[in-house]
């Protein structure tokens, strides 16, 4: 884009900063760690919503809707204009002024790293997992007696929030590869949890996508670590290709995982896993600096890629000087993250009782898998003949064309299966490109209602669920909405 301004750091004049779409997870993240750090902040987005409130809360001027003028809210126009090159259009009204006063206009992965510049970066990356991840390894620092500086992607339940500026030496962030931003860090540690292809609407091939992640490793700094899961073949391959080019890698997984990747030094190692209804505890042991020890905790958010994301947790805030036995206990009271398996609400009594009710930000196929698995664990290890109900919204139709197939695969673990409308996002429609692509190719096993009316969803699944089922909402789309609807379409009923 034209009007992109690569930094160096300390380059940007980061007293007067105006975010564009400032609402959005990740900005008002940062806006906030601005706020907190003495800088005048203003922003427009297209919509009022909790986040803004918050941040007027906090001192910063947010107008709704974008126009030129919003640059002026202080009666000043700022040193810096931040925006997100994928999600804003390039005529936007406010980068078009910007560019004609001559202001810089750089990305959130630009002001973030500028951030993040005197700390030790604590970066995690991957395909999946990224914010659960994040948020466990924040919330075992804090435990550990650490007051990190972070930025994450989603709302860490206990704290309520995406972002702090800390009083301590850290900064953890995800490191979002979608659209290769995370070439802008420096990572002291940087963690990769795992490696499938996805955003092919960015990176076109295969390749270049696994190509960002190599990158990625070459960013780490001398002295830093790459933290890689031994248990995803990809993650583990570009861990031995940085090993072959004299990074210092380190890897974490299975015991089994482990002896499939010899070269790897094991620095952490899941030994016993056993799930006891909505827990799993977690004995794992960990190699570094030369010693070996073991530690437990239970993890309250189920399924295996949990597990694997609280070893890079228990790993990497090691790496970075925490007490591993604090880390350990701070993972025991990880309370999950605002839609990762988050639980909205049980039906108590009537008809549905016992009925749960869950919504999952998934939206890949792989992401699709592990949560459906994890809640098919949940289930049986009640032993109540509870099944599965997901109702799922497509992410994205260059997603849903490139992955069908497989989306298809993995609903067809669920019991009971609804799909809605695919949510295009920044996407036009796609002729012929529509959610029949996955329900087409379903297992013929498995009920599945494919529904196009959004506000029907609540009373067509209500007709589909029994007692005591566990439901999912699912997707990166508008499908949240629907958790607390079809919780109470649910309630209504009771006798």
């Amino acid at each position: 884009m034209s009007s992109e301004h690569t930094t160096a750091p300390g380059s940007v004049d980061l007293s007067r900063v105006h975010l564009v779409g400032i609402g959005g997870a990740g900005m008002s993240g940062v806006a906030h760690i601005l706020l907190d750090r003495g800088a005048v902040v203003t922003g427009s987005d297209v919509k009022d919503s909790r986040p803004v409130r918050a941040l007027r809360s906090q001192g910063a001027q947010v107008a709704v809707g974008h126009d030129a003028a919003n640059l002026e809210l202080t009666g000043q126009l700022p040193t810096v204009v931040v925006t997100s090159f994928a999600a804003i259009p390039k005529d936007n009204p406010e980068l078009v002024r910007a560019k004609e006063e001559g202001i810089p206009v750089i990305r959130r992965s630009d002001l973030l790293g500028e951030l993040m510049d005197g700390y030790t970066q604590l970066l995690l990356a991957g395909t999946h997992g990224k914010t659960s991840t994040t948020s466990m390894t924040v919330v075992a620092l804090q435990a550990a007696g650490e007051d990190p500086s972070f930025a994450i992607g989603g709302q860490l339940n206990k704290a309520g929030t995406n972002a702090h500026h800390g009083a301590g030496d850290i900064f953890v962030a995800e490191a979002d590869e979608s659209d290769a931003s995370l070439l802008r860090y420096k990572p002291n540690i940087a963690v990769i949890t795992n490696i499938e292809p996805d955003h092919l609407d960015y990176f076109g091939t295969h390749e270049a996508y696994f190509k960002v992640f190599d990158d990625f490793a070459d960013r780490v700094q001398p002295g830093g670590f790459l933290v890689v899961c031994m248990d995803d073949e990809h993650a583990a391959s570009c861990g031995e290709r940085a090993l072959q080019r004299g990074i210092n890698v380190v890897g974490y997984g299975t015991e089994a995982a482990a002896a499939a990747h010899p070269d790897i030094p094991a620095g952490a190692v899941v030994v016993e896993e056993r799930i006891d209804g909505s827990y799993v505890d977690v004995r794992a042991r960990l190699n570094t600096g030369g010693t070996s020890a073991e530690y437990s905790y239970r993890l309250s958010i189920p399924g295996r890629h949990m597990v694997l994301n609280s070893l890079a947790a228990l790993l990497s805030s090691t790496l970075a000087g925490a007490e591993p036995e604090r880390i350990a206990a701070g993972l025991s009271g990880f309370s999950g993250v605002r839609r990762r398996f988050e639980f909205k609400g049980l039906v108590e009594d009537g008809p549905f009782a016992g009925t749960r009710v869950y919504d999952d930000y998934a939206h890949h196929p792989t992401e699709v898998t592990a949560v459906l698995t994890a809640a098919r664990e949940k289930v049986e290890s009640e032993g109540k003949g509870a099944r599965v109900v997901v109702c799922f919204q497509p992410h994205l139709y260059s997603r849903t064309q490139n992955f069908a197939q497989e989306f298809a695969d993995a609903l067809s673990l669920a019991d009971v299966v609804m799909v809605l409308d695919i949510f295009g996002a920044r996407e036009a429609p796609v002729e012929d490109v529509t959610s029949r692509l996955i329900t087409d190719k379903m297992d013929s096993s498995v009920p599945v209602v494919l529904e196009p009316n959004f506000l029907a969803v609540p009373v067509t699944l209500a007709s589909m669920v029994r007692p005591g089922d566990v439901i999912l909402t699912m997707g990166a789309g508008s499908v949240t909405m629907l958790a607390d609807e079809i919780l109470a379409q649910l309630r209504q009923a009771e006798v």
